[in-house]
């Protein structure tokens, strides 16, 4: 059987991965997986457990132990942790604020990419990140960048009552030591400052099946 196709869709904050990758999963008939909400999940148990999130080895270390489970509910991968699936709670503002700090781990990220490779179990996938083309799926041949003016991206969190410097976290992103945000090789880069979700995920498709159809 042929390997499972992995569609990455890595970018800026607020250049609307999430909103793209479900769009172009539905079409496809692909499966979605929000590799944010393993990272919220991840801070969400640090702050239930008492974890300071700015204690690195204590995050590694809750990462190493806890019990968590992948499974396909309605067509997105959720990570599970004590069979539970806390889909509020890592929206909170506070699970938000400890995101960066989780996320910054290296020993998290080693974590993180295996578990969000295994979910090629699933089937063809549509993954969303930050480093999905560069580090957990470098071999895929369909890789995407999506981008947007800082101007544009501060619009669209205001929009959803978030406030965030996306500046400071554009260069914390970039500058992490591990697997930082950047353009993976042989990314496809759409700046979408001027398009709806629907212009962009239609510019996202139309390349993939293009690939798909000169590869017979």
């Amino acid at each position: 059987m042929p390997s499972p196709i992995v569609i990455a869709i890595d970018g800026t904050s607020a250049s609307g991965k999430s909103t793209n990758a479900k769009l172009v999963a539905r079409a496809l008939g692909y499966i979605y997986v929000d590799t944010g909400a393993m990272y919220r999940t991840l801070a969400w148990q640090c702050l239930r457990q008492r974890v300071a999130v700015t204690d690195a080895k204590a995050v590694a270390a809750l990462c190493r132990k806890w019990k968590t489970q992948l499974v396909c509910v309605d067509g997105e991968v959720r990570l599970l942790v004590d069979g539970y699936f806390p889909q509020k709670e890592i929206r909170t503002a506070e699970t938000s604020a400890a995101v960066p700090q989780v996320a910054a781990v290296p020993k998290v990220r080693d974590w993180m990419k295996q578990s969000q490779r295994a979910c090629v179990k699933f089937g063809n996938l549509v993954m969303e990140g930050r480093d999905i083309g560069s580090n957990v799926f470098p071999e895929t041949e369909f890789k995407f960048y999506l981008d947007a003016s800082l101007d544009e991206r501060s619009r669209r969190r205001a929009a959803e009552g978030v406030r965030e410097n996306l500046a400071v976290r554009d260069r914390r992103d970039s500058e992490r030591a591990a697997a930082p945000l950047m353009v993976p090789l042989g990314a496809k880069v759409i700046n979408n400052s001027t398009l709806t979700a629907e212009q962009t995920s239609g510019l996202i498709l139309a390349e993939i099946r293009r690939r798909l159809g000169d590869a017979g």
